[in-house]
């Protein structure tokens, strides 16, 4: 089912989400540690303030938060996700994303609106990368209906919307929809920002590891059209 479009996100009744944002809050609040979090802020761009906290510190807290706790349903999934994009820390949203992770097989494609939304929210790489790779791409590969929405995404006016449709592929190796791959590279090749040209680069040089002479052949066909910076990156492994 394609579920393309946008529509307003409710954040649904959930008593794990309940329970999960209850001990989030109070866990990470406690470990803050404001010296750290302003020179994160700054290494992520001012993208949004964080509390401080490493990433071991920062695993082994969400380890405390989530022992006991029942794997959780689609609608459990949703709220969690929503209502910790909700928080303007961070690492509150770092949480959601290895949450997801972790249960993207729990959710059906009708989940693919609220990927959308969190990638289009407070973006940046830090979180819209491991989104795109194993929430999008798992939802994908799941449902392949929804190749037709990361058609469209990959025409979107956001930035990060397209970089996740560049980028959604890039575990599936010998499964990648190679057509589709060059196709959305070469649709965004013009593209004037460079998460948009990294990106293109991205994944060209993981298929390249599948597929070395399908990617210098592509290149070299399209020899032009592309970023040095996409190109770069595409053959970085594998040479011209």
């Amino acid at each position: 089912m394609s579920v393309t479009g946008a529509r307003t996100l409710d954040v649904p009744d959930s008593a794990l989400a309940d329970t999960l944002l209850e001990r989030l809050i109070t866990a990470y609040g406690a470990a803050a540690d404001p010296e750290r979090a302003a020179p994160m802020r700054t290494y992520m761009k001012d993208v949004a303030p964080f509390l401080g906290l490493t990433t071991p510190v920062r695993r082994a807290l969400s380890r405390t938060v989530l022992a006991g706790t029942p794997r959780p349903d689609e609608a459990d999934c949703t709220a969690v996700a929503l209502r910790c994009w909700r928080l303007p820390e961070r690492e509150y949203h770092y949480f959601a994303v290895d949450y997801l992770r972790r249960h993207a097989g729990r959710c059906s494609s009708a989940f693919l609106p609220v990927t959308r939304h969190l990638v289009s929210t407070v973006p940046w790489w830090d979180t819209v990368d491991l989104l795109a790779v194993h929430v999008v791409g798992a939802l994908v590969e799941a449902d392949p209906e929804l190749t037709a929405d990361m058609d469209a995404w990959s025409a979107d006016d956001d930035l990060w919307i397209v970089r996740t449709a560049l980028l959604h592929q890039l575990r599936y190796k010998e499964r990648t929809d190679t057509e589709r791959l060059f196709t959305y590279c070469l649709r965004q090749s013009g593209h004037p920002d460079f998460f948009v040209r990294k990106a293109i680069g991205w994944a060209l040089r993981e298929y390249a590891k599948t597929d070395p002479e399908a990617v210098r052949g592509f290149l070299a066909r399209e020899n032009g059209r592309f970023a040095p910076l996409s190109v770069r990156e595409a053959l970085k492994n594998i040479g011209a």
